[in-house]
């Protein structure tokens, strides 16, 4: 116990190390309460959400805790002594400075010359000259919803009344489903990437699916029976794995087969600077 104490003396280990614990905890506290939310919360799209916000907070909760058993462990060890020796050498002939001087000059000349970087901006002063997806119009069509995404039959009909509304991005959502800082361009990265929209007469029974596509291409989407009533808001959201790539991310929204809205969205990160 005395190495130990001895160890962490005189560092920043102690610091780290309840740093990291405290915010485990934190995490870990914040998980429990959106569990509690989770179950006790009467609406599906809030119960959808505190399952996320459980997730990230569980999952930040252990990431923490293995930091802190890291460190602990890397204190545990025995220090090694760093202290440099140097061997004298008695027998041995300093070389002369012409000798110096002629070694130092072929190693200059076996430096290659670094090609120049195939990527120039050609006007430095526009920034936004980068952001060349934003600029190119976005395609309204991609013909018929993708068969993996339609697979059930609806038993309530599409009416002259049915709407579904402008679909508006942002990285954060309030508790009534109101997009917070909406914008059309985001920051490449690690993040979810939340659309709200509002509905109208919608009925149970209808089949609904929702298509995400990254530079035209299919990335992924969800289909399933409309259950949640006549009207109202709601979200979807988009939070893949490896993160944000640059490029136009896209979200069509179908019901009964039938195209209702959709958006796109630019990924970035110089637009990010430029548009705020």
């Amino acid at each position: 116990m005395e190495n130990i104490l001895t160890s962490f003396s005189g560092t920043i280990t102690p610091w780290l190390l309840g740093t990291f614990l405290t915010l485990s905890l934190i995490a870990l506290f914040a998980a429990i309460m959106n569990w509690r939310e989770m179950k006790r919360s009467p609406y599906f799209f809030q119960r959808l959400q505190a399952g996320k916000r459980l997730q990230t907070y569980l999952s930040t909760s252990a990431l923490l805790f293995l930091i802190t058993m890291g460190v602990t462990g890397y204190a545990w060890q025995t220090p090694q002594d760093q202290t440099p020796r140097m061997a004298i050498l008695t027998h041995s002939k300093p070389g002369s400075a012409e000798q110096e001087v002629a070694n130092l000059s072929s190693l200059v000349e076996t430096v290659e010359e670094a090609a120049p970087s195939a990527f120039q901006l050609e006007d430095t002063e526009n920034l936004g000259q980068l952001i060349t997806v934003a600029d190119q119009p976005f395609a309204a069509a991609y013909g018929s919803l993708p068969e993996e995404f339609d697979q059930f039959i609806p038993t309530a009909e599409l009416n002259e009344n049915s709407d579904l509304g402008a679909l508006t991005f942002s990285t954060d959502v309030t508790e009534n489903y109101e997009a917070i800082n909406p914008r059309e361009i985001f920051a490449e990265g690690f993040y979810t990437l939340y659309a709200t929209f509002s509905y109208d007469g919608l009925s149970d029974g209808m089949v609904w699916s929702w298509v995400w596509r990254h530079n035209g291409e299919l990335l992924e989407g969800g289909n399933e029976v409309w259950q949640y009533g006549k009207e109202g808001p709601g979200y979807i959201y988009l939070n893949p794995e490896e993160g944000f790539d640059a490029g136009r991310y896209s979200l069509e929204v179908w019901v009964n087969g039938e195209l209702m809205t959709q958006s796109s969205a630019v990924m970035n990160s110089v637009g990010v600077s430029t548009n705020n």
